[in-house]
Formats: C-alpha cells, structure tokens, sequence
C-alpha cells in the first residue's frame, strides 16, 4: 500500500459532532480532503451550512444536521440520518465539549455537573453504543474521542472538566478492548492548548499566554490543523494497529 493509498478515505462515512468551528471543523476539512463522506453536527444549522458549503465549494462532500449531542434522543437521529443519507458510518469523531464554568470541584454545582458529564462523557457513550452496529455491519470503523490533556494531568481551573475527560479516556480503552474483536479501533487525542474559541480566555491575555507557553518544550500555542493530522491519522488505515490509544498533542505539556 502507498502512502497516499494508506491514508486516504475514499469510500468511508465520517460522523464528527462539535463541528462547526475549531477542531471539528478542522478534521472535517481534512477528512473531506482525502475523500470522506463527511457528516457535521453542533447545535445551529446556519453555522453548519456555511462550513459544508464552503467544503463542497473545494471539492469535498459534506452535509450539517444541527442537533444536541448530549441528548439521547439527538444522538439516535443524527446517527439515523447519517445512516440513511450515506448507507453507513465509518468513522465517529465525538468532539462536542462542555465547560460551562471555571473553578475546583468544590465550586462545581450539580447542573454544570451534569451538563459536562452529559456532553463530555455520556454524548460519546451513546453515541459509539449507537455506531457499533453499524460499524461492525461495514467490518469495522474507528472511533475517535477528542479529550484533552486535563484528563490526563489535573488542571486545578478546570476540575470537573477535567473529570469528564480522565473518564472519556477510560471509556475509549475500555471500548477498544470490547469492541477490537468486531474491528471497531478506539482512541483518543488529547490536546493541549489550541487556538481556538473554546480556549480564547487563555490565548487572547498576552501574559497568561506567555507565563504558559513558557513552560512548554514546544514553546507556543498548537493550531487545529495539527490536531486534525492526528485525527486523520487514527481515521485512516494507517492506524491500523493502533487501539486504546490516548494521544497528547500538548506541545510537551505532558512530559
């Protein structure tokens, strides 16, 4: 096999949530790129529309359902329609995140409880529960969770987000292991910080940003197209050895 052969995704159906800007836009450019079909979701249709047709204008295939991915009754329609539109689904990204307040756990009241745990751990259980089938149907697919390096060293701003994502990082080895046998590979990436929306409180201070970057081996921020590298690379055959896996794309944060 080549390498353009090895990493491309002609053929393949790709589910990504959180889609409409930052990371998940990313990937779903770059999946769409190397021939996915691609699938986007986030909360607003118009946002989707305008990245969907921005993709189709550069030659990929993408079409935007908007739904709540932290609803148990959204997930199973998206997943339908993803179904019924493409005759399948190869490849799930789960990318929707939440973080709706900034503190210890102590200060985490029970609703931003909720709303992180529903977004950040129980959106991605329902939705590879969803999936399995039809990717087992298919052969096999794989499942991409996208974490963050606060599940894998606590950061004392983001407490329970950081929960949320130590237990997405343990729901993808535990899928991997129960589901390798129908050819479903399951992995994480957990990235540092990234210029994105999500993360703008941090970069958009120059001297927090600086005091941070600092401290890093590779010293600056990472952008969303590195992460998307990642995720093209854990979509595609050539990992196809590669399950489990909890990738930090940190800029050294970790080490």
């Amino acid at each position: 096999m080549t390498a353009n052969e090895i990493f491309s995704l002609e053929g393949k159906v790709a589910l990504i949530t959180g889609a409409s800007k930052g990371i998940g836009e990313s990937v779903a450019r770059f999946f769409a790129a190397c021939g996915a079909k691609v699938v986007i979701n986030s909360r607003k249709q118009e946002d989707l529309d305008k990245v969907a047709a921005s993709i189709t204008e550069q030659g990929g295939i993408c079409i935007g359902i908007a739904g709540n991915a932290g609803d148990l009754a959204g997930c199973k329609v998206l997943v339908d329609k993803t179904v019924e539109l493409y005759g399948g689904i190869d490849i799930l990204v789960n990318n929707a995140a939440s973080n709706p307040v900034y503190g210890p756990v102590l200060e985490c009241e029970e609703w931003a409880f909720d709303k992180i745990m529903n977004v950040n751990v129980k959106a991605p259980f329902e939705l590879g529960k969803l999936v399995h089938p039809v990717m087992k149907q298919r052969g096999g697919g794989s499942v991409i969770n996208i974490s963050s390096i606060a599940g894998i060293t606590p950061d004392p701003g983001l407490g329970m987000y950081s929960v949320s994502k130590a237990a997405l990082n343990m729901l993808t080895k535990v899928t991997a292991r129960e589901w390798g046998a129908d050819g479903i590979r399951v992995n994480s990436i957990c990235p540092g910080l990234i210029k994105t929306k999500f993360s703008e409180a941090l970069w958009k201070n120059d001297q927090i940003l600086a005091h941070f970057v600092k401290k890093l081996p590779i010293a600056r921020m990472g952008t969303v197209e590195e992460i998307a590298g990642l995720a093209l690379f854990l979509a595609s055959d050539a990992s196809g050895y590669c399950t489990g896996g909890i990738y930090a794309a940190d800029g050294g944060t970790t080490v």
